[in-house]
């Protein structure tokens, strides 16, 4: 196929819209279902991109969730716990499959954000997958193939037009790329550039003992960082991405917006959440939100008459400020990557809170060594990399 013709663009009056190779050549995806459109693509390819490199540089199974060309979870293939397990919604899944797995925590981190998500696949997309993917609201998936039973599964969602590529995973673009904007065309080459473990080793802060875990935890915040509008920051622990804060103008709302979210999967995790008295059949959606506002301590909207009588059993307790902040303090050796350098100290002190233990960023602020003293004051151990990775 050598171009594939769209419904539209990014909005319904952008008409016509198509994708195609400029040198003619076949294009490096296959639609086996569905009819994708502009964003859906875009958030493949991105996304493809990701999971990808993540697989190449960890070399475990990776999975992603994306939304509007920024990630709203990344993960790498580790065993999940039990309370991971009911905190995401798939404890009843009895999942054994590394792919599986990896996809589960990708979208099981920030469920309100991967309501309605593209789903990037680094290896064969199997049947607990697909069976994953079939109860979840999501517009499409990319994966290098797919098993026999598991796309089938996938077929039928969406009354059977639920989208499905295939990518050639040996395709290599060019090295360098165009685009346009306002009729200007502009190029540069190809944003090739990933942390490494190498990178990793400029340890600039006096703590300087960084552990297998925290070196896949930094390249995987690292590569969700490269692939999330910038600014951006992002927590990962566990092998899966924890917070994203994507697409601010100031650094520190990033890693606010970012720490907010760690704090709130670390919070769904309690025993307070995972024992909320919620009714058997209300949706998988009115259950996000409603742990979201819990958490968020939104109880003027959660606890109304109408909303108590559709979600619970009975009213749960209030969970008061002072109980989050205990439970939060209990975690430990959070990551965070940026995808720029920090250009004031406020960041790291934000990121303490979180439980951060380990940062990786380029450096190259006039403010680094104000930066690197904050880290040392914390116990914080902070790598640079001296790679920026913006995205736009």
């Amino acid at each position: 196929m050598k171009e594939l013709e769209l419904k539209y663009g990014c909005n319904p009056n952008q008409t016509p819209a198509k994708i195609f190779m400029k040198d003619g050549k076949n294009l490096p995806i296959e639609v086996l279902n569905g009819t994708p459109g502009y964003i859906n693509l875009m958030d493949a390819i991105n996304s493809w991109q990701l999971v990808k490199e993540l697989d190449y540089l960890t070399n475990k199974p990776a999975a992603a969730s994306f939304k509007h060309l920024s990630p709203a979870g990344a993960a790498i293939y580790s065993p999940l716990s039990k309370e991971l397990e009911k905190a995401i919604f798939v404890d009843d899944l009895n999942l054994t499959s590394p792919v599986a797995i990896s996809y589960a925590k990708a979208r099981g981190a920030d469920r309100m954000s991967s309501f309605g998500d593209w789903a990037a696949i680094s290896r064969e997309c199997d049947t607990e997958t697909a069976l994953i993917l079939k109860r979840e609201v999501s517009d499409g998936i990319i994966a290098p193939s797919y098993t026999k039973e598991a796309l089938e599964i996938l077929k039928t969602k969406k009354k059977g037009k639920y989208n499905i590529l295939k990518i050639d995973k040996n395709y290599t673009p060019e090295a360098f790329e165009t685009r346009e904007v306002f009729g200007i065309t502009f190029m540069q080459k190809r944003n090739d550039s990933v942390v490494t473990r190498e990178d990793l080793k400029n340890i600039v802060t006096k703590n300087k003992s960084m552990n297998e875990e925290a070196i896949n935890n930094l390249i995987l915040a690292s590569l969700v960082a490269k692939y999330t509008q910038s600014n951006s920051v992002c927590y990962a622990k566990n092998n899966m991405a924890i917070g994203i804060g994507a697409g601010q103008q100031s650094r520190i709302h990033c890693t606010r917006l970012a720490g907010d979210k760690a704090d709130n999967f670390f919070l769904r995790q309690s025993e307070a959440v995972l024992n909320l008295p919620f009714k058997e059949n209300i949706k998988r959606a009115e259950r996000d939100n409603a742990i979201d506002l819990y958490v968020n301590e939104k109880y003027d909207e959660l606890f109304t008459k109408e909303s108590l009588e559709h979600l619970f059993y009975e009213q749960p307790k209030v969970l008061t400020k002072e109980e989050k902040i205990a439970y939060i303090n209990k975690q430990s050796e959070v990551c965070l990557s940026s995808d720029a350098f920090f250009p004031f100290s406020d960041n790291i002190k934000r990121a303490a809170k979180s439980k951060v233990l380990y940062i990786a960023q380029p450096g190259g602020s006039i403010s680094d060594e104000e930066v690197i003293r904050a880290c040392d004051e914390l116990g914080i151990v902070m790598a640079f990399t001296k790679k920026r990775l913006f995205h736009h």
